[in-house]
């Protein structure tokens, strides 16, 4: 192994899991006294993205009055839900609530939105009541393009579950797994980018794999590829050879990968040159922007949002931020870290700007840890800065393909440290 290359691998994940436990560990700011005075700034959208940023926003020293509008009361991470859809974790510790935000002096409103008005900068939520604003920060997410795939559509995900978003898809998915015969087959169909989290359908089905190695031997896991390339294929596909041979089938995009039509009837997923029909199918669809980013008209032609790499606000509509996987940021990976290191910058930006000030130029970071097996990750880690309209990658560090497993495992633990302090740091 080459020891400056492991050397940065090491700094850049130690600086991450500093970053994130130094942030959840501050000293929680005291409300501002006179909300009515102080600039408002509305963020809507609780997942990783919006919730960081509320309480960036607190933590900037400024008096700036924070309101978080959530429709749901309680958020279910992405991030670790392939082991609980593999039976390695259970479904609730993905759940995370809001107490924390509102007691630091963040107002939540747990509704819709509604309607957006960026010329005279307010929302509107259920039952008509109109909140005021002097920056938004939008954290839409992803939305699905649910006419992409003939046969699929929002009653078909009830039977072929995406569980790409929301509690319900996950736990749908995790009960078919385990429901699954011995004997049965799992198809993953892996969509095109952009989406949320590239590595998560390969993780995916590494842990399932891993469960139908463990506890249903003669069943199989087929992963059907819109694409020829995935991140980290190497890595993926080398831990594959030496764990789940004979257990885990990868189709590409020229061995005909691509889904063209799926019958819930029937459970048939058909491709170019094949027919399968599952016990369980997993079809994780093209996306785009969340709803909301069409609500508030910050989403181009490509259904993703368009932004100011310095201070996320968008180019589409002024004193609105957008950040997360809704976000157009070049280079960096649509994944919760990176949402979180977005807020972040977007906190600081927006607190700059209601004082008149030029925002710092930002350098922001990502890490991406995909597990193969309970005790085997792998990963990336990446440093970005602004160059022109974009995020450029100045730095970037994968696992080496031929890691032993003592370097796999510590993968393993430092995916579940990541895990722990980002989401203490986001959700308390």
């Amino acid at each position: 192994m080459n020891k400056n290359r492991a050397t940065r691998r090491d700094v850049l994940k130690t600086a991450a899991l500093k970053a994130a436990m130094a942030a959840s560990a501050a000293i929680f700011p005291s409300p501002a006294l006179s909300q009515a005075a102080s600039p408002r700034v509305v963020v809507i959208g609780g997942g990783f993205g919006g919730a960081a940023c509320a309480r960036a926003l607190k933590r900037t020293g400024t008096k700036i009055a924070v309101t978080l509008i959530e429709p749901n009361r309680v958020y279910t991470a992405c991030p670790m839900s392939n082991a609980a859809i593999a039976g390695l974790r259970v479904l609730s510790s993905q759940e995370f609530g809001y107490g924390r935000l509102q007691a630091e002096g963040i107002e939540l409103v747990a509704s819709a939105v509604e309607a957006v008005d960026a010329a005279a900068r307010n929302v509107m939520v259920g039952g008509g009541q109109m909140i005021e604003y002097d920056r938004l920060v939008l954290a839409p997410g992803i939305d699905f393009m649910w006419d992409a795939l003939p046969g699929y559509s929002r009653e078909a995900a009830t039977i072929m579950p995406h569980a790409w978003a929301g509690g319900e898809q996950l736990a749908l998915l995790t009960r078919q797994i385990a429901a699954m015969e011995d004997g049965g087959v799992v198809v993953i169909s892996a969509p095109v980018t952009p989406s949320r989290c590239p590595p998560a359908p390969y993780e995916r089905a590494s842990l399932i794999a891993h469960i139908i190695k463990t506890r249903k031997p003669r069943s199989k896991v087929i992963v059907l590829d819109a694409k020829d390339s995935f991140t980290m294929q190497r890595q993926f596909q080398a831990a594959w050879k030496q764990l789940y041979s004979g257990v885990l089938e990868y189709v590409s995009l020229s061995d005909g990968g691509l889904v063209t039509q799926v019958d819930t009837a029937t459970m048939t997923v058909t491709t170019d040159f094949d027919k399968y029909t599952p016990a369980v199918a997993n079809i994780i669809p093209r996306q785009k922007a969340g709803r909301l980013a069409e609500i508030a008209l910050v989403a181009d032609r490509t259904g993703w949002c368009p932004v100011n790499p310095v201070t996320f606000e968008s180019t589409l509509q002024p004193n609105i931020h957008v950040i997360g996987d809704a976000a157009i940021a070049g280079a960096m990976p649509r994944s919760a870290s990176s949402a979180v290191s977005q807020a972040r910058i977007c906190a600081t930006g927006i607190a700059a700007l209601l004082a008149g000030n030029s925002p710092p130029p930002p350098t922001l970071e990502s890490s991406c840890f995909s597990l193969i097996a309970p005790d085997y990750a792998i990963s990336q880690t990446g440093r970005y800065r602004p160059s022109g309209e974009n995020y450029t990658e100045i730095e970037t560090v994968i696992s080496p393909v031929d890691a032993p497993q003592d370097v796999r495992a510590k993968e393993a633990e430092a995916a579940n440290a990541w895990f722990t302090a980002t989401t203490t740091e986001v959700f308390g």
